[in-house]
């Protein structure tokens, strides 16, 4: 049977995000790359090191167990582990690790067949989730991120640099 999954919505998003990302970011500065706005908030070249570090230890993990596996335990991923581990990241460098786990991820996941959709695995925390809920909570998670990497920018590149127009907005980096 024909795989289906390079067709459904959320695969779209997980191909364009990359490019998203680095078109976003072209012209932003190292500082505005490491500006974080409070010691628990993450910098832009935070959300790349998250991306691809989850990209392998928490996305595509639980899928290979859950295609392979019937009815796998699928462990939390502890996102913090990744800054306990490491304080420093650069930003250029994390989207180009980001794209180069993607590009695998994306090919696997083409070659795999409809019918692995419907199979399931046990969260650790959420117990059972199919492989179909995982594809979509990929790109809902991409999303998010796009959102709060174009937050974080506009915050530190643009916002102190709007004069009265501050008056319209309210920033959350």
């Amino acid at each position: 049977m024909e795989a289906m999954l390079p067709t459904l919505p959320a695969f779209g998003i997980l191909e364009r995000t990359p490019a998203v990302l680095r078109g976003m970011l072209a012209g932003a500065t190292p500082e505005e790359l490491r500006w974080r706005p409070g010691e628990d908030r993450w910098s832009i070249a935070m959300v790349l090191a998250h991306l691809a570090d989850v990209e392998e230890n928490g996305f595509v993990a639980r899928f290979r167990a859950i295609a392979g596996q019937e009815s796998p335990f699928l462990p939390s991923y502890d996102q913090w582990g990744l800054f306990r581990a490491r304080t420093e990241f650069d930003a250029g460098e994390e989207l180009t690790r980001f794209e180069e786990r993607r590009r695998p991820t994306l090919a696997w996941l083409k070659s795999l067949p409809d019918e692995v959709r419907p199979r399931t695995g046990r969260h650790e925390e959420l117990g059972v989730i199919s492989f179909d809920n995982l594809l979509n909570e990929f790109a809902f998670h991409d999303l998010g991120h796009i959102r709060q990497v174009a937050e974080l920018y506009r915050a530190k590149a643009f916002y102190p640099r709007i004069g009265t127009f501050q008056q319209y907005y309210r920033i959350n980096p």
